[in-house]
């Protein structure tokens, strides 16, 4: 059975979030996770959401869906503020406490975040938070960046695509297994995965479709998945190389640490 995960575009409707030049966090919020949620589905992710509209619901209302839905993880995407403008800028992810899964899933997303260049501000412990202390799945709350921030608003916007990718990156390493990005981490084996298919005849189709234009790519059977991996790769700077290789040919790709 595949993964599944709720993604909660934080804020709606009557509440804003934080707001700044016009710029309203609720808007941001929904155009990430809607893209993040694309981006998870063609990796055979089973995704619901919170919302997919301008609609509000209280905290406790969506930690309550994603308990009575059963998923796998919870993941709401905010905007950070300041009391001042223009001070402080950079992504963090929240979480329950310093621990277990959730806190891998953050520290992947932020890496994947830094690596677009965002100022990575770590992975901190907000119990107090509702949807992290009332859900019953490993739940991460990411501050993509401050949205009084013209920094982070101009790498955002400027990076859509890839913000979106980073963080659906940062989940996928997580759920398959990828643990935190450490460059220094010698002792695994990195490889890049650009499909996880149910049926096989999509895996062997996207396989082939590989081979042809010369990528060392293979398929790993395992949970009733065929994931399509390029590549065995002792350490991530290597991996990430062939990473961008295969996202310039057009693939959506993640690394895995084995």
């Amino acid at each position: 059975m595949p993964y599944s995960i709720m993604l909660d575009a934080g804020h709606g409707g009557r509440d804003p979030g934080a707001v700044y030049n016009g710029r309203r966090e609720k808007d941001d919020n929904l155009r990430i996770t809607l893209a993040v949620g694309e981006i998870l589905q063609s990796n055979d992710i089973d995704v619901l959401y919170t919302r997919t509209t301008d609609i509000y619901e209280s905290p406790l209302q969506k930690a309550t869906e994603a308990n009575e839905a059963g998923v796998d993880f919870f993941v709401s995407i905010h905007r950070n503020s300041f009391p001042t403008d223009n001070v402080v800028s950079g992504v963090e992810s929240l979480v329950y406490d310093l621990s277990g899964i959730k806190l891998e899933m953050g520290e992947n997303i932020n890496a994947q975040l830094e690596a677009i260049g965002f100022k990575n501000l770590g992975v901190k412990a907000r119990p107090n938070l509702i949807v992290l202390r009332r859900t019953q799945m490993p739940a991460v709350l990411v501050e993509v960046g401050f949205i009084n921030s013209n920094t982070d608003n101009a790498l955002l916007d400027q990076n859509f695509d890839a913000v979106a990718q980073a963080i659906a990156n940062g989940i996928l390493m997580t759920i398959n297994g990828g643990g935190a990005q450490n460059p220094d981490q010698a002792d695994y084996t990195f490889r890049v995965q650009t499909g996880a298919f149910r049926n096989p005849v999509y895996a062997n189709r996207m396989l082939n479709e590989l081979l042809e234009q010369d990528f060392p790519a293979a398929i790993s059977e395992g949970d009733g998945l065929f994931r399509v991996r390029v590549g065995q790769y002792a350490n991530l700077d290597d991996a990430s190389e062939m990473e961008q290789r295969l996202r310039r040919a057009g693939y959506q790709t993640v690394i895995v640490r084995e």
